[in-house]
């Protein structure tokens, strides 16, 4: 098996002699956009020294910037049924907590979705609990096909990421013949034991079935897939390696690793105590983790939920998050219940903002927010994906698209506050188009979006 706890635990063991002259080797490394090796980031794992931590942010900050830009990809989570047959210990879905469990109609469906269009969402995260009978393949299919057709009158769903339990190859085929952007999957906890006691008696509970997930996904023709483990569970510098073990395994069997890594925080949930979980994870602490991540792997999206305060998304953005949920709800139905002055969700929310305070947020912070799901429907995925981003191509598309997309949602969602912010930005984003001839498109598609047109992109 490709994640090596043994491995894993000597690589920590002799990286806890690390002096500060080795991590100031690796640090330097990292600055040159080296690919660091599973020695050099166990060495970073080790950083206490507040120069040294402040150093890292910086170079974790420097490559974000480097190669994402300031735009900052918005998303919104669509959970749609709430059955489950797993009994996962940190879960408020587990199967022994006594609660009238739904799972929505199509029309249930529909009515979310023209509420997340009313919100400016052109991108979202489909989320299930594990139930084969209640919640099988075709009803999440069906669904998508309903998020993807259903239309407001200024808005549509352009691209659906998906989160639920791994499955056989022949049903990662048919999800992906239902057009999914991102098939994505939390590992929860790479480490073995700890996997076995938070999964006890349930069909989750296969540690080596959940693992290759990934591996069956993109067997079934599956380019981008997501990862990501629960912090909290086992020890963070564990988790920190076999998730870079786990991309290692991608690239070298599929040419390509993870498209995104999300990094949630155990938070409180119905039916749980988080005093009995020893190993959850601190701000500074998850600071460090996520600029670790950034560095380890420059390329790949880092998404941060509003799991987190607007205050802790504030920092993490700024050296290494590359995308932030905005505006969500995490129950069922729970959008509409929310209109309604009902808590319906999964687990804590920190970030509370509605999208348009999210977005006026990021842009006096100098980011563009963007709507953008270009990539995905001009075939930019994957190895393909990766290939641009690694050569700085890519900037060439991104920026422009997140230029317009924020113009489409001034035009269409904003308020007088955001317009004048936002236009400001656009403005002063469009002096940074460094081809001309992109400049030039540019200007002419946001005069377009003005008067009117929508989905223009390159």
């Amino acid at each position: 098996m490709f994640i090596d706890h043994e491995y894993i635990e000597n690589l920590l063991r002799n990286a806890e002699n690390a002096t500060n002259e080795d991590i100031e080797k690796v640090l330097d490394k990292a600055c040159k956009k080296e690919k660091l090796s599973h020695e050099d980031i166990a060495i970073l794992l080790e950083i206490k020294d507040e120069n040294l931590l402040s150093k890292m942010f910086k170079v974790a900050g420097d490559i974000k910037k480097s190669i994402y830009g300031n735009r900052i990809v918005i998303f919104a989570p669509l959970y749609i049924s709430d059955y489950c047959v797993n009994n996962c210990v940190y879960c408020g879905y587990k199967r022994c907590n006594d609660f009238n469990r739904r799972k929505l109609t199509q029309e249930e469906i529909k009515n979310e979705v023209m509420i997340l269009e009313k919100m400016g969402h052109k991108r979202l995260a489909l989320e299930a609990g594990e139930d084969p009978v209640n919640c099988d393949i075709d009803y999440i299919t069906e669904s998508i096909k309903t998020i993807y057709s259903t239309q407001n009158s200024n808005g549509a769903i352009r691209r659906i990421n998906v989160n639920i339990a791994a499955t056989t190859v022949e049903n990662y085929k048919k999800l992906k013949a239902a057009e999914i952007g991102t098939y994505i999957l939390f590992q929860e906890t790479y480490h073995k034991p700890t996997y076995e006691n938070m999964h006890p008696k349930c069909l989750k509970g296969n540690y080596e079935y959940h693992l290759t997930a990934f591996d069956r996904a993109m067997e079934a023709g599956i380019d981008d897939v997501g990862a990501g483990v629960l912090f909290g569970l086992a020890p963070y510098k564990f988790e920190v390696l076999a998730l870079m073990l786990h991309n290692d395994h991608l690239e070298d069997e599929f040419g390509v690793g993870f498209h995104t890594i999300s990094v949630p925080r155990l938070k409180k949930a119905e039916g749980m105590d988080l005093k009995l979980f020893p190993n959850l994870v601190d701000d500074e602490t998850f600071k460090k983790i996520v600029a670790i991540l950034r560095i380890a792997v420059p390329f790949t999206g880092l998404i941060l939920s509003t799991r987190e305060s607007a205050n802790m998304r504030k920092e993490a953005i700024e050296y290494g998050v590359s995308q932030v949920s905005a505006g969500s709800c995490t129950g069922v139905g729970g959008y509409k219940e929310q209109e309604e002055g009902k808590d319906v969700n999964q687990f804590s929310i920190a970030d509370e903002r509605s999208p348009l305070e999210v977005l006026k947020g990021l842009i006096d912070d100098g980011h563009i927010p963007s709507y953008c799901t270009a990539c995905y429907r001009s075939g930019r995925v994957g190895d393909r994906f990766m290939s641009l981003a690694k050569s700085g191509q890519i900037q060439h598309v991104c920026q422009p698209n997140a230029i317009m997309t924020l113009q489409e949602f001034i035009e269409d969602y904003g308020d007088e506050e955001l317009k004048e912010k936002g236009e400001k930005l656009i403005k002063a984003e469009l002096n940074n188009v460094q081809r001309e001839d992109i400049k030039n498109k540019v200007t002419e598609n946001l005069e377009k979006i003005k008067k009117g047109e929508r989905d223009l992109f390159f």
